[in-house]
């Protein structure tokens, strides 16, 4: 059987596994070597690479998962994506980011890897349900579950940093 080179196209690979490990522990250098340590042994493995289990980007998943897992401790989140803030509301850009970062670390753990497979990684539910050996959908239920208890964490995280002046005088 003739095996294609899962990493023949790494560009992408690369952007979705980082995005990935940076929703699993959150921007920055952590993230950035947990993705270079992901394609590190996917090159060192790449023979093991079975394509009749599914694309390249799950097999790389797989592995980045087992890096972010055997890391120690969960980081903090931060942001969905690396923006450059708008210097003219440095303060609440701030604010935002630490309310995301904190809504997303109430969640628990097979909440957070949901969503950062399907934010993250952009996998389908399908894409999902394949890596994880589960039901497409059980997983589409899990993550709609998922997304209401992140939208209640951001609700909450919302209204602990409004100031108690503007919450009573919204009552």
């Amino acid at each position: 059987m003739l095996r294609r080179d899962p990493l023949a196209h790494p560009e992408p690979l690369i952007r979705r596994v980082y995005a990935y490990v940076a929703y699993r522990v959150g921007d920055g250098p952590d993230a950035e070597d947990l993705t270079s340590e992901t394609f590190e042994r996917a090159l060192r493995y790449k023979k093991s690479y079975d394509p009749s289990r599914g694309e390249p980007i799950a097999w790389l998943l797989g592995i980045a998962k087992r890096c972010v897992d055997g890391q120690g401790p969960k980081l903090e989140l931060a942001s969905e994506h690396a923006e450059v803030p708008d210097t003219s509301d440095i303060e609440g850009e701030t604010v935002r980011r630490l309310t995301v970062a904190g809504a997303v670390g109430a969640l628990d753990d097979r909440d957070r890897e949901l969503i950062a497979l399907r934010y993250g990684a952009d996998l389908s539910a399908r894409q999902i349900a394949e890596l994880l050996g589960a039901r497409t959908n059980t997983v589409e239920v899990a993550l709609h579950r998922a997304l209401g208890r992140l939208r209640d964490a951001f609700g909450e995280e919302r209204d602990a940093s409004t100031p108690v002046r503007k919450r009573e005088a919204s009552r």
